[in-house]
């Protein structure tokens, strides 16, 4: 019987894998046998960063790109240069994503905006450009980086939790509007993973006690850990292969059981 998980013979796409989720993602689908990691970053200098990191981590067949993801005329550019040099793009992540933590009222326009721009019509315009293939084929996967605040408002991080309370609602409407395609549209939602991007929020304080909002997540978190960025990997080889074909315009929250729980009582 034919693996379901298996990624052979595959192409994937993953925005801004340089690094973090994207690069633990591309690891497990190299694992799953995927045939090429595609990649790309904001720039030049990320671009080797993350070649680098590839490279030292022995995975042989990636192609690194440099495209702002916020702008369309380069993204279509880029999908034509993928086809030409790579081939079809079989399973699209988008991974690519910012935070600026500053309170709502404190916030200026433009950094509200740029959050959106990056977090929600950035996938809005990579999966617009890579659909037309897809349902010319009538297959693909399309896997979109959600977040806890999907499903959950807090404090400093109004214009994040709006994109991605958007993104989860862009992934239903592709799911809607492209599953007849034979086209999956999904997304992961990670809980609080051990990242560079949330490493300020575990940094020791002067005095050598943790982070207040370390302690606060371990303590709302069954699992009462931060989570490993390659425990995202899994469920990603899930999203991205047969074995997910008939789940589609779902999002799957990897966080250790924060949605599901309280929180133990004070």
């Amino acid at each position: 019987m034919t693996n379901p998980f298996s990624l052979e013979g595959k192409n994937a796409w993953i925005t801004g894998a340089s690094y973090g989720i994207g690069f633990n993602i591309a690891k497990a689908f190299v694992a799953a046998g995927i045939k090429n990691i595609i990649f790309n970053d904001i720039n030049e200098a990320a671009l080797e960063r993350g070649l680098a990191n590839y490279k030292e981590a022995g995975i042989e067949n990636v192609h690194g790109y440099v495209c702002d993801v916020t702008k369309e005329d380069d993204v279509k550019a880029l999908v034509e240069k993928i086809h030409a040099e790579v081939g079809q793009i079989d399973i699209l992540v988008n991974n690519a994503g910012i935070i600026k933590r500053i309170p709502m009222h404190e916030m200026k326009r433009s950094e509200f905006q740029q959050v959106i721009d990056v977090d929600l019509v950035a996938p809005f315009i990579v999966a617009s450009a890579v659909l037309p293939e897809m349902m010319e084929r009538r297959e693909g996967k399309i896997i979109n980086i959600c977040s806890m605040m999907s499903e959950l408002g807090r404090e400093t991080v109004s214009a994040y939790a709006a994109a991605k309370g958007g993104l989860k609602m862009l992934t239903r409407n592709i799911c809607s509007e492209y599953g007849e395609y034979n086209i999956q549209c999904n997304g992961i939602g990670p809980g609080y993973i051990a990242t560079p991007q949330t490493a300020p929020l575990r940094e020791k304080q002067p005095d050598g006690s943790r982070h207040p909002f370390d302690s606060f997540i371990c303590a709302k978190t069954p699992a009462g850990r931060w989570l490993d960025p390659e425990e995202l990997g899994g469920p990603a080889v899930f999203l991205a292969s047969k074995a997910s074909d008939a789940v589609n315009g779902h999002v799957l929250y990897v966080d250790g059981g924060i949605l599901a729980y309280i929180g133990k009582q004070p």
